[in-house]
């Protein structure tokens, strides 16, 4: 009896994915575990594809084709996937074992997007109005899991992802009123933060699930903004604002691996909004003394690397660039005004669509710049091919010539990231964005110096 129980416990169980991607942006597709990649898989010529493995553990996990999802999956489940990228996560479909649990967790998911999206129309009730809102919310998403695990026979672990996804998207709707109040504190009831005290800060299979993890980062900023007198003066990417964010991540949360993801993320962006090399040198020796993790480490190390460079006052990094008529040119040898560079990848179409007409729209306001369209993607003909086909001037888009080259120089992988530059390229301004609600404050105080 011992020898067969112990064969069943350990007996390898195949587990499938499959399904068909219409009209894709990418010919492959990406599965991961958090920032682990599991496997890439190829699409075949009908844009299907079939993931088979044997060491797959219960759990949650990630897909990506250009936008990402997650999925529920144990092993031996045959899960089949549908999706098409017009209208990516309203299409997604699952069938197969495993199917019905992940459609009721996208059913939760695309309920929370539309109630957030309309949840600042509530911003401006009392405390007490916005919970009762809230909670006729929650309650009718607990009815549709309870008639689902009624109906279904699913493990303990789907379970807790499911109330999961409601518990913390409840929790989060919280902070975002909390955030939305922040100047204006009486209008919180003595009970409204009751809620806090249900947090679980040890929850290891929730770190990369967006409804725990969107709400970790809330609950910490709305901490750190509750210390301060006049929250009007406070600089969400200053040094002092986040190292008192990792300070408050390093003391609360007594899981491991969930407070070095939270650390990594949180020093990453820090990173990537500060201006000041001395500060966020400080930092990262702060960061490196919580974070267990020498990969983090390692990976916050070279991301310093490449934004101590990227600070004002430094000259731009001389990466090559190829011209549409392949031509290699020096970034330097074409910065002849004061200069905006953005990055593209024809991967996103929305994106780049988006972006171009950002650049083009600022173009008319401030002619006394000259805006650059980087292209991040390493087919020569087909960027040209779009160049031509969106109407862009030539002039001023390039393609980046040695892409893991320019990758140790530059933040390529943050496609919204811009660059400012004066005339002789000296950077103003290393760590922006089109899309900032400031950035054209930033280009006129520029002008003005």
């Amino acid at each position: 009896m011992l020898s067969c129980k112990d064969t069943e416990e350990n007996a390898v169980q195949t587990t499938w994915i499959s399904g068909q991607i219409v009209n894709p942006t990418l010919d492959f597709i990406i599965f991961s575990s958090g920032n682990e990649i599991l496997d890439t898989v190829k699409l075949d010529s009908n844009n299907f594809f079939l993931y088979k493995t044997d060491k797959i553990k219960a759990g949650l996990y990630n897909f990506m084709h250009s936008e990402t999802q997650v999925f529920y999956i144990e092993p031996g489940d045959s899960l089949l996937m549908h999706i098409n990228t017009m209208d990516f996560d309203e299409s997604l479909a699952y069938s197969g074992r495993g199917g019905e649990q992940n459609n009721l967790l996208m059913y939760l998911y695309l309920k929370n997007e539309t109630e957030n999206n309309n949840l600042p129309n509530w911003y401006t009730l009392s405390s007490e109005e916005f919970t009762h809102k809230i909670d006729s919310l929650k309650q009718l998403k607990l009815q549709e899991y309870q008639d689902f695990i009624n109906r279904y026979e699913v493990a303990e672990g789907f379970k807790n992802a499911a109330l999961a996804n409601i518990n913390y998207d409840y929790f989060i709707k919280k902070e975002k009123y909390t955030a939305a109040n922040r100047n204006n504190p009486e209008k919180f009831d003595q009970h409204f933060f009751d809620y806090r005290n249900d947090v679980d800060f040890e929850r290891d299979e929730l770190r990369f699930y967006y409804p725990y993890y969107r709400f970790m980062n809330r609950y910490f900023e709305n901490v750190i903004y509750s210390e301060y007198d006049n929250v009007a003066m406070v600089d969400r990417s200053s040094y002092d604002f986040n190292h008192r964010k990792i300070q408050l991540i390093d003391s609360l949360v007594t899981s491991d691996t969930l407070k070095n993801s939270l650390l990594r993320n949180n020093a990453l962006w820090y990173l990537l909004n500060a201006n000041d090399a001395k500060e966020e040198r400080k930092f990262f020796e702060e960061f490196s003394k919580m974070n267990t993790n020498n990969k983090h480490i390692a990976e916050v190390s070279k991301m310093l690397e490449i934004t101590v460079k990227l600070t004002p006052g430094n000259t731009v990094p001389n990466v090559a660039l190829v011209n549409t008529e392949n031509v290699v040119k020096d970034l330097l040898s074409i910065i002849k005004a004061p200069t905006v560079i953005y990055f593209w990848s024809g991967q996103s179409t929305a994106h780049y669509k988006n972006i171009h007409s950002r650049a083009a729209e600022l173009k008319s306001k401030y002619p006394e710049y000259d805006f650059l369209g980087i292209n991040t993607d390493t087919h020569f003909k087909k960027w040209r091919q779009t160049i031509s086909k969106s109407g862009y001037n030539p002039l001023q888009e390039f393609q980046i010539e040695n892409l893991s080259d320019a990758e140790k120089k530059l933040l390529l992988r943050y496609k919204n990231s811009a660059i400012v530059l004066d005339k002789d390229g000296i950077i103003l301004e290393g760590k922006t964005n089109l899309f900032n609600t400031n950035f054209e404050e930033l280009l006129l105080g520029f002008l003005n110096r």
